[in-house]
């Protein structure tokens, strides 16, 4: 390390200068910290729901059908389920995918 100089004000203007530095090495840290978790929040999708239903069009947007939360073949318009709520509306006669097989997966049928 290099010597200091011996002196109040030379000793005050290097502690001036390493205090500005402190602050706008600081808020760099601030900014780069805040940049990433910006980007953790953006890349981690959430959890998709166990059971959903999938809604038709129209008055009352009755159900079509009962999928499992991360079947790729539900449409656009659905809504999250439980695992009651779903053999609910399973044994309430709405049909379930017949791709990702919910009725099988909530153990209705075999």
């Amino acid at each position: 390390m290099s010597e200091l100089p011996p002196d109040p004000p030379r000793l005050r203007t290097i502690v001036t200068y390493l205090r500005n530095e402190l602050g706008r090495a600081e808020r760099a840290l601030a900014v780069a910290e805040e940049r990433e978790a910006a980007l953790a929040r953006r890349s981690t999708p959430p959890e998709p729901p166990a059971w959903v239903v999938e809604q038709g069009i129209g008055a009352g947007r009755p159900p079509v059908s009962v999928h499992a939360g991360d079947c790729w073949d539900r449409g656009k318009r659905w809504r999250p389920l439980s695992a009651e709520e779903a053999r609910r509306v399973l044994s309430g006669g709405v049909p379930p995918c017949t791709h990702c097989r919910p009725d099988t997966a909530l153990g209705m049928i075999d």
